[in-house]
């Protein structure tokens, strides 16, 4: 009889561990506040990372560069989205709607991406890469290398919190462009250590299945599952 029990309440403890929880209305607007934030740094940083990525590609011939601050062109635009997704978390119906919006756009952008990342990666290989990588193009990946881990991690929480796919999907495009830095920066430092043009090329062609289901994840709404 014990053994039945048991066998009752672990079969209904995974519901009760999954069910969702209700933040109060104070911790709500924190929380949408707290994303306002992150989302107003997340475009200020990627016009900076644009800014400097696309001189630096025109200075220093890097397509791979180039890429990066393209990339950084389509952070701004949904980090925009999710600033105006963010200040209609307290009324229900906008909220809703704005969810939808930016979750779509977000996905979208990240199809936009993957198809860019596939383009400059062909192209790369097939021109052989950048001939002088230079300190701009390190500089500026070496530093989102840093900070955009951080700034995922931050987005996960108020997504979480919030229940939001819309912000997990943003929170997954900011960890590609960690991901994207990191390529990036090895293939500048590659090409200029060991003089391997094709490096950062073959690396973006790596990355471009998880950049695809991340698209396809967000626009089939599953964004907030991932982790």
């Amino acid at each position: 009889m014990l053994q039945g029990m048991a066998n009752v309440l672990s079969a209904r403890a995974p519901a009760v561990a999954s069910a969702p929880v209700v933040l109060p209305e104070a911790e709500r607007a924190r929380l949408a506040r707290r994303g306002r934030q992150l989302e107003i740094f997340t475009v200020c940083w990627a016009a900076l990372e644009a800014s400097v990525a696309l001189v630096g590609a025109y200075r220093e011939h890097s397509i791979s560069l180039a890429g990066f601050g393209w990339d950084s062109c389509i952070e701004m635009l949904s980090g925009a989205a999710l600033y105006w997704r963010m200040t209609h978390e307290m009324n229900h119906d906008r909220k809703h709607r704005a969810e939808t919006v930016s979750l779509k756009l977000a996905g979208w952008c990240l199809y936009a991406l993957a198809v860019y990342v596939l383009i400059d990666s062909v192209y790369s290989l097939l021109r052989g890469g950048a001939s002088t990588p230079g300190w701009t193009g390190m500089a500026i990946t070496a530093a989102a290398l840093v900070s955009m881990p951080l700034l995922t991690r931050a987005k996960r929480t108020v997504g979480r919190g919030l229940n939001s796919r819309a912000m997990m999907a943003d929170a997954k495009q900011t960890n590609f462009c960690a991901i994207q830095a990191g390529i990036v920066l090895g293939g500048l430092l590659v090409r200029s250590v060991f003089h391997v043009s094709w490096a950062d090329g073959v690396a973006g062609l790596v990355l471009l299945p998880f950049l695809w289901r991340a698209a396809r994840e967000s626009l089939r709404g599953n964004a907030c599952c991932s982790h």
